[in-house]
């Protein structure tokens, strides 16, 4: 029998809960409410088809080669042209999903033991993402309108302790829904730059608004303090994963060779696929559909709460925009305990307690609305509020 010798990190590798709960869950008659997908209604498979036989027609030759770490430099020019503030497509490195930008974003400014400061709560893929370099991730308090500044300064930490970097989702955040406002966000960007803490924007869903425009990302504000991830996984297709990251010219260089090591560069057809796709405004005209479809599931969902939950002493979330909310249990109430009551009436949920990076609160979950139609929502919002009941009574 042969003897494995792991490293140290891997003994800090975890599955992701959500995945794991995705598993007991994925079975005939559940109706879940666990996953982060996008919904398949939404992918655009009429410009995919035509985009792929336009990229084998004119550059298959090029779209099967190797090609450079930074990306597709017509996807770079796409992805900086659509952003909201003036971008030089220098500064845009192209990933694999933005799940492997938060990944690069560890290797190369994460030590044993460094700080980092995260949303209470945050998304738990960058915490699985972070976890392997061994920082101490610190979660900073957070209310309806994200980060809170005052927080964020008491938990930066001095000398050898500072915090390297703080990761922020200022829109439609993920596991909450909720969404940074602009006073905050100006607020967290000029504490950051007088602490000299450097700030990872991640928005993947931030062109998902429902009731208007979100503000001004946090990079668009001090371009040489954040690094900003994208991705087009939530507009376009999560298969492709095609991700990008905007990064400032001095630590541009370090990204990209973190990323040539790990995979030389992303697949060079689906960086064509989605450049050919985005030609001609494709985005601005199908994008509106994805909001419309989900902002009518999450209208729905807020209405089976208003109606299944009264008297049950649970509060949620109310989000403008994105894929989730935020349901807060009567105190003393352990998600994960209700759970199985859930699968056993047919629905399931994410428990929220590994969203937090420290102090979690157990008497949280997430809700996700996008992949389950209105009768479905109907029904498992009854399910689950059949559930609390049921473990309230034990």
């Amino acid at each position: 029998m042969t003897n494995w010798t792991l490293a140290a990190r891997a003994a800090k590798m975890n599955s992701s809960a959500i995945r794991e709960i995705l598993k007991l869950t994925d079975r005939p008659g559940i109706i879940s409410m666990a996953g982060g997908l996008p919904s398949p209604a939404g992918f655009p498979i009429t410009a995919f088809t035509a985009a792929c036989n336009a990229v084998m027609e004119r550059d298959g030759a090029a779209a099967l080669q190797y090609s450079t770490t930074e990306g597709f430099p017509a996807l770079r020019q796409a992805i900086a042209d659509f952003l909201p503030w003036d971008v030089n497509p220098d500064q845009v490195l192209i990933t694999t999903g933005s799940q492997q930008a938060l990944d690069l974003i560890a290797k190369i400014f994460m030590d044993k033991g460094s700080r980092i400061l995260v949303e209470k709560p945050t998304y738990l893929g960058a915490l699985q993402a972070f976890t392997p370099m061994e920082p101490v991730a610190v979660g900073v308090d957070s209310d309806d309108e994200g980060m809170l500044v005052e927080d964020f300064a008491a938990k930066v930490g001095t000398g050898a302790d500072k915090a390297r970097i703080a990761y922020v989702l200022p829109n439609f955040q993920n596991p909450t829904g909720r969404t940074m406002s602009e006073a905050r966000r100006q607020a967290l960007v000029e504490k950051a730059q007088e602490l000299d803490i450097p700030l990872i924007e991640d928005n993947p869903y931030g062109d998902l608004w429902y009731e208007g425009e979100p503000p001004l990302p946090l990079a668009a504000r001090n371009p040489e303090g954040v690094i900003y991830m994208g991705s087009f996984s939530k507009v376009l297709a999560p298969g492709l994963r095609v991700g990008f990251i905007v990064a400032p010219k001095s630590v541009y260089g370090k990204l990209t060779q973190a990323k040539q090591a790990a995979d030389l560069h992303s697949p060079s057809f689906n960086q064509r696929v989605v450049a050919e796709v985005m030609k001609d405004g494709f985005l601005q005209q199908h994008i509106p559909t994805i909001r419309a479809m989900y902002k009518a599931q999450r209208d729905v969902m807020l209405v089976a709460l208003e109606r299944e939950m009264e008297g049950l002493g649970v509060s949620w979330t109310r989000p403008v925009g994105g894929m989730f909310l935020w349901v807060r249990l009567p105190k003393g109430m352990n998600a994960q305990d209700l759970l199985p009551e859930a699968v056993e009436r047919g629905m399931a949920f994410v428990p929220g307690a590994p969203f937090f990076a420290d102090e979690a609160e157990h008497n949280t979950l997430r809700l996700s609305y996008v992949t389950v139609s209105p009768a479905q929502i109907n029904q498992g919002i009854a399910a689950l509020a059949a559930a609390i009941r049921a473990l309230q009574a034990k």
